[in-house]
């Protein structure tokens, strides 16, 4: 039997992966919830907005495993908003610190229970890229500056909001790299999974009313002329890298889901620096607490 860890399995194109991680009499899936059931996993309570609540998941995970490896880890859940919040209780963007530096605490505190053969998926977005983000591309991948960002002014909408969500999945794709980066030699396989545009999904839930109705009336509109990935196409994509049905070719980590199918292109510029990825890994170890030489570097 294979033991599954799981964010975000509740909703969206994490619940279509739950469904089918759960439905197979082979997988054991545990997943972290803010106390929502998910049918066939066992649920433990995290709250990915508060460190202390990593802490403590991971704490139980591994009680719950005891000797019992991970064969596959998904840091699949994500946010864009939570409404007037601005920062988490440990100080930081709420944003960054829900999509970033929770998952980083996580794979930092579960890696020594990993499967040597296991499999990491963590959830990025091709709004990292300023190619396909024009609108309000990341500028930087410094930790210190997405925790605590200059004031904007009181704004909380539009590309404020939209740069930290986009900066924030650029940390995922990092920290991915990161992560395959200290495994280079090993079997243990990394992916970073951007699923594309998926509106069904609860990611913008701290929006407006007015733009949770317009993307209601929109998104079928859209549909007519252009493919818009769904989120069973989306989830079933992730299961599948999750399984092993789709694996990455020799050299590639990024996967990119366009009109329903997966690619493995390059990612953005800044998302291939070396001296990103590996400033990013030290200052998320020191924000998290903890010790970035003795837990772990990248050279």
């Amino acid at each position: 039997m294979k033991t599954v860890v799981m964010t975000g399995a509740t909703s969206g194109l994490g619940a279509v992966t739950a469904r089918l991680i759960a439905a197979d009499p082979e997988m054991r899936l545990l997943a972290g919830t803010r106390g929502k059931q998910v049918r066939g996993a066992e649920t433990e309570q995290l709250d990915l907005a508060r460190l202390a609540s990593v802490r403590e998941f991971a704490q139980k995970i591994l009680e719950r495993l005891g000797d019992t490896k991970i064969d596959v880890l998904l840091l699949n859940a994500g946010t864009n908003l939570r409404g007037d919040q601005r920062s988490t209780e440990d100080g930081y963007e709420v944003v960054f610190a829900t999509n970033h530096l929770a998952h980083y605490l996580l794979l930092r505190l579960l890696a020594p229970q990993l499967s040597p053969t296991a499999t990491i998926v963590i959830t990025t977005s091709d709004t990292h890229d300023p190619k396909i983000n024009r609108i309000a591309p990341p500028q930087h991948a410094y930790a210190d500056l997405l925790a605590s960002p200059p004031e904007d002014g009181g704004r909380r909408q539009g590309p404020v909001s939209f740069r930290a969500y986009a900066s924030s999945k650029l940390c995922n794709l990092l920290t991915a790299r990161a992560f395959a980066r200290l495994n280079e030699g090993g079997q243990v396989q990394v992916v970073a999974y951007n699923p594309g545009f998926t509106p069904d999904t609860q990611l913008n839930r701290g929006t407006s009313r007015a733009i949770r109705i317009a993307m209601r009336v929109l998104v079928p509109l859209a549909r007519r002329f252009a493919h818009i990935n769904t989120a069973e196409e989306a989830g079933r994509t992730l299961a599948d890298l999750a399984l092993g049905s789709a694996r990455p070719p020799e050299g590639r980590l990024y996967a990119s889901l366009v009109r329903g199918k997966l690619t493995w292109p390059d990612p953005s510029r800044l998302a291939q620096s070396d001296d990103a990825m590996t400033s990013l890994w030290r200052e998320s170890a020191l924000l998290v607490g903890l010790k970035s030489v003795a837990e772990g570097t990248v050279e």
